[in-house]
């Protein structure tokens, strides 16, 4: 009798251990399938304001500030700003995106050519530029989608405002940080992350 028993509860242990084993593949399965959704900015591509193929996997190993302009905004003398960072740190392993887009205030109306020609003639501005492109709505910009959604870019959702908002990545391609346009591109905590500090 004592036999049968331990028999009988061999077998409801042997049972229960198995009844678990899927619910552990099930969660693991749910893991893979969040964690295959994260991506890096190194995933995604554009194109230039010259119509030139631009692919973010060439800025590995680079921190990025990816910001979005506009030529007719409050804030369109940032580019001063932007061009001395620049300047400054843009050498070596810091790069500046820029993203021309007339979502807001219908203050970026000129064709690629004419907002790389009023970019160059006002500010000077030497960082790659990209072609213009909606950054919010139905259209956005794949790369904006990632910056903007925590289920893409695993940290932070957060919407774009207004012209000139500032997100910094960091050189494997992971979202760093999110600032307003009223954030100087000069702030203390832009130029340590320039500096890499």
């Amino acid at each position: 009798m004592i036999q049968k028993v331990s028999v009988f509860l061999m077998v409801l242990l042997l049972a229960a251990c198995q009844s678990k084993e899927p619910a552990k593949k099930e969660m693991a399965s749910n893991l893979n399938s969040t964690e295959s959704k994260m991506k890096t900015l190194h995933n995604y591509q554009s194109q230039t304001l010259a119509g030139e193929d631009f692919d973010f996997s060439s800025l590995a190993g680079k921190r990025v500030l990816i910001v979005n302009t506009a030529s007719e905004c409050g804030y369109t003398p940032q580019y001063k700003q932007l061009q001395e960072l620049y300047e400054t740190y843009g050498d070596g392993d810091f790069e500046i995106i820029g993203f021309p887009s007339n979502d807001f205030g219908g203050q970026e109306p000129g064709t690629n050519d004419e907002i790389a020609q009023f970019c160059q003639q006002n500010y000077g501005v030497s960082f790659p530029m990209m072609a213009k492109t909606p950054v919010k709505g139905e259209a956005q910009h794949p790369v904006y989608e990632w910056l903007t959604q925590k289920s893409l870019n695993g940290r932070e959702t957060v919407e774009v405002k207004w012209n000139f908002n500032k997100f910094l990545v960091n050189e494997k391609g992971e979202w760093v940080a999110y600032y307003p346009s009223a954030t100087s591109p000069l702030d203390e905590k832009i130029v340590a992350f320039a500096e890499g500090r």
